[in-house]
């Protein structure tokens, strides 16, 4: 997650109450997926980011696993030719590894 996304994540979990939030991610592989997830949960593993050593706690999911939630239309069109060519199952593995 880069430092402009993770300045974003901070000034609106300040803003609105990390309780309010909720974070989905659409990262392609599973490493980078958990990488943030970790970010958004547990701080910038790398310490070099506005949330090194803030542990927002964020509730994540990624894009997949919301599915039943999006009209099947919209999926189709945005999220369904990924869930096709990428390894699904381990990104969820990834980001559901920080969820409490």
């Amino acid at each position: 997650m880069d430092l402009e996304n993770q300045s974003k994540v901070l000034e609106i979990a300040n803003k609105y109450g990390k309780e309010n939030i909720m974070v989905i991610l659409g990262s392609a592989e599973a490493e980078t997926a958990g990488l943030t997830a970790e970010t958004v949960t547990n701080g910038d593993p790398t310490f070099a980011g506005p949330l090194g050593g803030v542990q927002l706690e964020l509730p994540v999911y990624h894009i997949f696993e919301l599915k039943e939630f999006v009209d099947a239309d919209v999926y189709e069109e945005h999220v369904g030719t990924m869930e096709m060519i990428l390894e699904v199952d381990q990104v969820i593995a990834e980001v559901k590894a920080y969820r409490a």
